[in-house]
């Protein structure tokens, strides 16, 4: 398999979102497709209509880093969307295609030693395909309906954004920005897709959640790019009741091309959320009296 479909559709999208007056160019009263015209893109990039024209088919592999940043800049594309659009030009090498595919790297000892280390705010690590492959007791306690979905038992234990946010209707009462967030969950995978569009176990998992969610495929289809996860989550936990965290995610060093993000979530010092979040980790806390803690705690593993 290659990557011109995501090409040709991801530089479509962003040609269509743009209007000839937001770069600057003359405005025709009579435009049959909304955004810009592919020749459009072209002047402003500084290439022929007909370059232009191969690129949006997919012929990506040969063209350079300067080109490259040129259609980024006459597209408008972000930092992510330029990143994203740099990853699928690498993929599509043909000495990437011959490049041995990545091997799992395995949360590593120290990295868990770190996350027991953290009490006061939730943290965990999640790989490309957003599975959760190792957190805190406060993250466990924290997600406690994810650990508990049968989206989960039904994959070895192992916890996967995606899967919850799109194959379990609970996750809508759970993520109070249930649709932004299930646009950002779906914006990580697809950033992941441009990186190792060779990946079959992601491949698969977007087949799996294209298959049985409408939702998913919507979001799928929008081409959206996110790389760099932080902000504000705001999530009903069924013990606590509702709370909003700031959460920051960090890319960690590792072997080969896997991916393995850090990601910690936090209360505003002083608020009502912290109390929540000090309340759900005094349940979670290694040692805790398991009589004293709530159904979805030990439901999710917080007890050592």
């Amino acid at each position: 398999m290659d990557n011109r479909a995501d090409i040709r559709d991801f530089l479509a999208t962003r040609r269509a979102r743009l209007t000839p007056d937001q770069v600057g160019l003359p405005t025709s009263a009579r435009r049959r497709v909304p955004g810009l015209r592919r020749e459009e893109v072209a002047v402003l990039a500084g290439v022929s209509t007909e370059w232009y024209t191969r690129l949006e088919k997919g012929h990506i592999a040969e063209v350079s880093a300067e080109v490259l940043d040129a259609v980024a800049e006459a597209l408008r594309l972000d930092e992510d969307e330029r990143t994203y659009l740099h990853d699928l030009a690498r993929a599509a090498k043909p000495a990437h295609r011959r490049t041995p595919r990545r091997r799992e790297v395995p949360l590593s000892p120290q990295t868990q030693w770190m996350l027991d280390s953290v009490t006061m705010s939730a943290a965990f690590v999640r790989n490309g395909r957003l599975d959760v492959i190792g957190s805190n007791a406060l993250g466990r306690a924290l997600h406690a309906p994810m650990f508990a979905s049968a989206t989960t038992a039904a994959h070895g234990g192992v916890p996967n954004f995606a899967r919850y946010h799109f194959l379990d209707e609970d996750s809508k009462d759970f993520f109070v920005d249930w649709e932004s967030g299930s646009a950002a969950t779906v914006a990580l995978l697809r950033a992941e897709a441009g990186r190792d569009p060779y990946d079959k176990t992601l491949r698969e998992l977007i087949g799996e959640l294209s298959t049985a969610s409408q939702e998913f495929s919507a979001f799928w289809a929008a081409h959206n790019i996110r790389i760099r996860h932080e902000g504000i989550k705001r999530l009903r936990h069924p013990e606590v009741g509702e709370l909003e965290l700031t959460y920051q995610s960090v890319t960690l060093s590792t072997q080969g091309r896997t991916r393995q993000d850090l990601s910690f979530y936090t209360a505003e010092p002083g608020s009502a959320d912290e109390e929540r979040l000090r309340l759900l980790a005094s349940w979670s806390a290694p040692g805790a009296d398991i009589a004293a803690q709530p159904k979805s705690a030990r439901a999710s593993g917080t007890k050592e």
